[in-house]
């Protein structure tokens, strides 16, 4: 297998649950029946896939920017449509940095970069599904400031 091939594995456990092995060796329970809510669907891992590649993108830009991120955090809707298949059609990425003298110009600049450039998975869905972004930049209060 070459360097851009990934070979991932998905095996029935009984019950309407599968375990999904990743390249990597990870398991990963999910559920069949998401009305049981006991482990992830297929289509909640991908809108939780969608979110975590621009996190980690952002996050490591906004470190190389040394941005003093104090907590960092994602949030992701997507809009399916009615008819099956039932595809996702809209993802809305919202970050929220907290951090002192967080600069807006890092933050934008970030998740640019993640958009256009690095993130994968977003690369992956975006023929088919349009992504927008927000942020939101919450100052915290240097230690022993009231």
């Amino acid at each position: 297998m070459s360097n851009n091939e990934y070979k991932a594995n998905v095996r029935y456990a009984g019950d309407d649950y599968f375990i999904g092995t990743t390249p990597s060796g990870y398991p990963q329970l999910m559920d069949a029946k998401g009305d049981r809510h006991a482990a992830p669907t297929p289509l909640e891992m991908l809108l939780v896939s969608v979110a975590a590649c621009t996190a980690f993108d952002v996050q490591s830009i906004l470190e190389k920017k040394r941005q003093h991120v104090t907590q960092y955090n994602v949030e992701i809707t997507g809009t399916r449509v009615e008819d099956h298949p039932r595809k996702f059609t809209k993802f809305h990425i919202n970050h929220i940095v907290h951090g002192r003298n967080v600069s807006e110009k890092a933050v934008a600049d970030a998740i640019e970069l993640s958009d256009t450039k690095y993130c994968s998975v977003a690369a992956t869905v975006r023929p088919t599904a349009e992504i927008t972004t927000s942020y939101e930049i919450v100052e915290v209060p240097a230690a022993g400031v009231s």
